[in-house]
C-alpha cells in the first residue's frame, strides 16, 4: 500500500460512515464543484482543489508526496514537533517508521478546522432542530473558532517532519464520524434504558474500558444512574463543539440525552438549564476509537505495524492488539 492509497481509503471510509450519509456528502461535493468551475483568477489559484474530493478540510496529508510505500505507521492522538523527532530518533535505531498519523490535525488543516462545521448543523437537522436554527448558531459557532486558530503558528508539526522527509497526514472528522456513527447504531440498536446502561454499554468498548483502568472513565455530568434516557444523540464529529446555544433547540426536538467527548464549562451549564442529559465518554478515549476503526477498515487486516505514540492505543476488530 502507498501513503495516497492509505488517505484516499480513509477519507473514502469516512464518507460511508458520515452521519449524514454517503449520497449527502456526494451532493455537497457536487455543489462545490460547480462552484469551483465558476471562480476565476486568484480565487481560483488559492482554492482548496483537495475540497472536491476530500469534503473534511481536517483531515489531509500534511506532508509527502504521497508515492511512499507504507508498511508501518507511528499513531498518536497528538502529533508536534516532539513527536515528529521521536519518530526519527526511532528510526535511526532501525524503527521502521513510513508515514506519521495524527488525530488531532496541524498545519493547514488546522487552519481550515471551521470548514467542516457545517456538517453540524445537518446532523442537528436530522434530530429535528430546524435547519434555519442549526445553521445560523454553527455559522456563528465557525467563526469564533476561526477567529481563535488565525493566531495560532499552525505549521511547526508540518514544518518538522518536512525537515526530517516523514509523511505526515492528519485524520480529525475522518476519524470523528467513525465514532459518532458507531456509538449512535449502538444506542439505536441496543435502546439503553437508564443512563446507567449508557455507561454499561459503553464501558464493554475497549478504548473505555482501557480510560476507565487509566482514571478516566466515562461519566455522567449531568443527571443521575437512575435517570431515562429517553432520545439519545450522539455529539462527537464536525470539528469541535458547536454553540451553546443550541440546547433549547435540541430539548424542543425532544432529545433527552447527550454522549459527547468533552464538553465545556458554558456549555455544560446550558444544558442543565434545558434539562438535558449529559454523558460524557471521553475524549481521548473516543479518539482512539474513531482511529481504530478508521483503521480497522482501511487496513482490512493487520498487515502494516502500528507504533503507538501520543495518547494513542491500537486496538484492532481483526482480533490481534498490538503493544509497543
Amino acid at each position: 500500500m502507498k501513503v495516497s492509497e492509505f488517505y484516499s481509503k480513509a477519507i473514502s471510509v469516512a464518507m460511508d460512515n458520515d452521519p449524514r450519509g454517503r449520497d449527502f456528502v456526494i451532493k455537497e461535493l457536487n455543489r462545490k464543484k460547480r462552484d469551483y468551475e465558476k471562480l476565476t483568477g486568484r480565487e481560483k489559484e488559492l482554492f482548496d482543489t483537495d475540497s472536491l474530493t476530500n469534503p473534511y478540510t481536517d483531515s489531509r496529508i500534511i506532508c509527502g508526496k504521497g508515492d511512499e510505500d507504507l508498511n508501518a505507521i507511528m499513531a498518536g492522538i497528538d502529533i508536534d514537533a516532539g513527536e515528529i523527532v521521536l519518530a526519527e530518533i526511532l528510526r535511526q535505531k532501525g524503527k521502521a517508521i513510513d508515514l506519521i498519523l495524527t488525530h488531532h490535525p496541524s498545519g493547514k488543516p488546522l487552519a481550515n478546522l471551521a470548514g467542516v462545521m457545517d456538517m453540524q448543523a445537518d446532523i442537528l437537522s436530522m434530530f429535528g432542530v430546524p435547519i434555519n436554527v442549526a445553521e445560523s448558531l454553527i455559522e456563528a459557532r465557525a467563526k469564533e473558532v476561526d477567529r481563535k486558530i488565525m493566531p495560532s503558528n499552525h505549521t511547526r508539526a508540518a514544518d518538522a517532519a518536512r525537515l526530517l522527509n516523514i509523511p505526515l497526514i492528519s485524520m480529525h472528522t475522518a476519524a470523528d464520524n467513525m465514532v459518532a456513527t458507531y456509538l449512535q447504531r449502538l444506542f439505536d440498536n441496543k435502546r439503553p434504558d437508564r443512563l446507567e446502561d449508557i455507561i454499561d454499554l459503553l464501558l464493554e468498548i475497549p478504548e473505555y474500558k482501557d480510560a476507565a483502568r487509566g482514571g478516566n472513565a466515562p461519566k455522567i455530568l449531568i443527571g443521575s444512574k437512575n435517570r431515562s434516557c429517553g432520545k439519545v444523540f450522539v455529539d462527537m464529529t464536525g470539528g469541535t463543539g458547536g454553540s451553546k446555544d443550541i440546547y433549547e433547540s435540541l430539548k424542543t426536538s425532544g432529545i433527552n440525552t447527550i454522549v459527547g467527548m468533552h464538553i465545556s464549562e458554558d456549555h455544560r451549564k446550558e444544558a442543565e438549564k434545558h434539562h438535558i442529559n449529559v454523558v460524557i465518554a471521553g475524549h481521548i478515549a473516543s479518539d482512539n476509537l474513531g482511529m481504530n476503526l478508521l483503521l480497522d477498515a482501511v487496513l482490512e487486516q493487520d498487515d502494516i505495524e502500528i507504533i503507538e505514540c501520543s495518547g494513542f492505543r491500537r486496538f484492532s476488530r481483526h482480533g490481534i492488539r498490538r503493544d509497543h
